[in-house]
């Protein structure tokens, strides 16, 4: 039996997605004469004739594209938004190689059959994955039949290590265990060598739960701890992990600069170095600019829903917050009431923590339409005015706020280094699901991992995220 999470199953799907691309180019070299129906396809008489050869370098380089992008491996894509959008830029690049090839070597290969051959392959490569999806759902599939987690730390950390673990994991495992030491403080001491009773008790809580997996989450001014902790287990079957801390970010992204030769640490270096900005703006122009003129007739159509629901205005006007605290009025489709920002403290309360939550999911204030423009994400399209401008980028932390912005702490301010985006990933992590300036780390990971493949990354996951509808309110 294949299981999802196993090397047979990898190799499967690479056979798979090499069978895919072979039935393509068979099945749509037999259809091709059937094309020739359509005026803007070229006429061609007779079977479609090409070298044997591409029967086996076709599905080897969409293979090899696909493994590159690590779509084989599968516990890195839990959720089908993330597999389908890695697996749509993937299939693009190995459609790209493929075409150099043929350019190359056999370039009376049709146009229009090579075309239909990788969106055939492409669509069949997503649905095959869909249906097994499926089968590992009804099956109740799992990532280690009976696999047990042991979580031990102190902190937060553990706390949002379990929540991910349980909404994504939740039908992978029997059981989420956490020890927190900070409950045993008088087991505790600045050095870990010098609390064999610590050590001790966590062995003895593996032993109790029949933990499989242990996953320590410590702050990294105890990493020493890390180390006991993974020593004192070793001689225990079981698998140990390490969850890194990723709040304290504010200086993860340090250069060294060698003046004179002398080498100093820069803490504050830019987040994107000249090229980086460049490149992006370059991007975010000429994109923002096809997708406003190619979406013109859908945003006519949006203001006129509007106009006659809500009346006018039909856009939103809000000062937020941009890249190094500039503020900048951010444009939307109006999706609530008129002076509705007047009406706030009906939705503003404070969550369990103490903590600000300014949205709501059943928001009175929303208007019929505006329910529609969030779902489907239409009210943000005016924002292309805001990129095109250089208020905004494609991609990039939402702009917050003001007064949200202002309680920032020192190492939140770090999500306030590039310009903020339409589209990010906080939000194909989540949406409205998590509060914005309640999940900052998210838009940090973006701030430091930066790069153009991420942002188109970022925007096929997010067409997925709309198509899905998951946190749009």
């Amino acid at each position: 039996m294949l299981r999802r999470f196993s090397t047979n199953f990898a190799i499967f799907s690479m056979l798979m997605d090499g069978l895919v691309v072979i039935a393509s180019l068979l099945l749509l070299s037999v259809l091709r004469i059937w094309m020739n129906r359509f005026s803007f396809i070229a006429t061609i008489s007779g079977e479609v004739q090409f070298p044997v050869w591409l029967n086996f370098v076709f599905p080897l380089v969409w293979v090899v594209v696909l493994a590159t992008f690590s779509i084989y491996d599968s516990k890195k894509f839990f959720k089908i938004v993330d597999e389908l959008s890695t697996l749509t830029i993937a299939s693009f690049i190995a459609s790209i190689s493929e075409a150099g090839i043929l350019y190359l070597t056999f370039r009376e290969f049709s146009r229009a059959l090579f075309l239909m051959i990788v969106i055939f392959s492409y669509l069949l490569c997503i649905f095959w994955r869909l249906i097994f999806r499926l089968i590992f759902r009804l099956r109740k599939e799992t990532l280690n039949y009976g696999q047990r987690i042991l979580i031990v730390g102190v902190g937060q950390e553990m706390r949002k290590i379990e929540k991910t673990i349980n909404s994504n994991l939740h039908q992978n495992l029997e059981r989420v265990s956490i020890l927190d030491l900070k409950v045993f403080s008088e087991y505790m001491s600045e050095n870990a060598a010098n609390c064999p009773k610590t050590l001790e008790l966590i062995r003895e809580e593996v032993n109790r739960t029949q933990a499989s997996d242990v996953i320590i989450a410590f702050p990294r001014n105890t990493a020493d701890w890390m180390g006991a902790i993974s020593s004192g287990l070793e001689d225990l079957s079981l698998g140990v992990w390490v969850a890194l801390d990723f709040y304290d970010l504010s200086l993860a992204n340090t250069y060294v600069e060698n003046l004179g030769g002398l080498p100093l640490l820069d803490l504050r270096a830019p987040a994107l170095n000249e090229y980086s900005r460049i490149l992006k703006r370059v991007f975010d122009l000429v994109t923002a600019t096809l997708i406003f003129v190619l979406l013109s007739p859908l945003l006519l159509i949006t203001a006129l829903i509007v106009l006659i629901d809500a009346g006018w205005p039909i856009f939103f006007l809000q000062k937020r917050v941009g890249e190094n605290g500039r503020l900048f009025i951010m444009i939307k489709f109006r999706t609530m009431v008129k002076d509705a920002e007047k009406l706030r403290f009906q939705v503003e309360h404070l969550d369990k923590n103490g903590a600000l939550i300014h949205k709501s999911r059943n928001d009175p204030r929303v208007t019929p339409s505006g329910r529609f423009l969030r779902r489907f994400s239409l009210d943000e399209l005016p924002q292309l005015i805001n990129v095109i401008k250089g208020d905004m980028s494609l991609v990039g932390p939402r702009p917050e706020l003001p007064y949200l912005a202002e309680n920032y702490n020192h190492w939140q301010r770090r999500r306030l280094a590039v310009p903020p985006g339409i589209t990010g990933w906080w939000q194909v992590n989540g949406r409205s699901d998590r509060v914005m300036h309640l999940h900052t780390e998210d838009d940090i990971y973006y701030v430091e991992n930066y790069s153009i493949w991420l942002d188109l990354r970022i925007l096929i996951r997010t067409v997925w995220v709309v198509i899905v509808g998951r946190g749009s309110f």
